[in-house]
């Protein structure tokens, strides 16, 4: 009979860590995405699709390049790191919150562009009416906008958070893979792989692949309703 000695703690703290860092990173890209697809759409703003095309470049781009830019934009040598280390007594690079920066940027897109659609989709007579009645537009859109547009947030928080969960390339550049402090899944999947312990690889695939499939499981169920 063959036995599998499994460490639940070696196993438990990426996926601790991932859900972590998937929950508040979706949170931040939603609102994020939600905002700027609202003000985007509700103006004509100048320069408007080079400001539509710099949001969706982290989509086009390789995460390691993603991870790169943000590297030199949040390290210690850049006067944001800077500021960020002197604010907080702590480098922001290498950390966990490095890594839910890295997962709003890559999951932003995804967030913005189903946004963009669920709120263009909304009739606009009714804001125009809404309007006409003496409704600001904060009004309008509170109450006319992100009712109508629900859906569209729950398939973008989902979206976001599948995509957080999964972040690999840029978060190991900003973030690092340091056990107990910013090694997610994706990086604990690659180092168990090299160090060829495949049953921890397996049961953390298994894991990414449940929890994963459950997501786009339930964003296709909204959409189909």
């Amino acid at each position: 009979m063959i036995t599998i000695e499994v460490d639940w703690v070696q196993l438990w703290t990426p996926i601790r860590l991932s859900l972590q860092v998937a929950l508040i990173s979706s949170i931040l890209s939603t609102i994020l995405g939600i905002t700027l697809a609202w003000f985007m759409s509700s103006r004509r703003t100048k320069g408007r699709v080079f400001f539509e095309t710099a949001f969706m470049l982290p989509l086009v781009l390789p995460p390691t390049v993603v991870g790169f830019l943000l590297l030199m934009l949040l390290g210690r040598r850049s006067w944001i790191g800077q500021f960020a280390e002197w604010l907080f007594s702590a480098p922001i690079i290498f950390s966990w919150g490095a890594a839910v920066i890295a997962s709003v940027v890559v999951a932003f897109p995804l967030v913005y562009q189903t946004m963009k659609t669920g709120i263009n989709a909304i009739d606009n007579q009714l804001k125009e009416a809404a309007r006409s009645s003496g409704a600001k537009e904060w009004q309008v859109f509170l109450y006319i906008t992100l009712p109508l547009a629900f859906p569209s947030v729950l398939t973008a928080y989902i979206l976001s958070f599948a995509r957080s969960l999964g972040e690999f390339g840029a978060t190991l550049m900003i973030a690092g893979n340091i056990p107990g402090k910013t090694q997610t899944v994706p990086t604990a999947i690659f180092v168990a792989v090299d160090s060829g312990n495949m049953t921890m690889a397996w049961m953390w695939t298994v894991s990414m692949v449940v929890v994963s499939f459950l997501l786009l499981l339930l964003t296709r169920q909204k959409n189909s309703n």
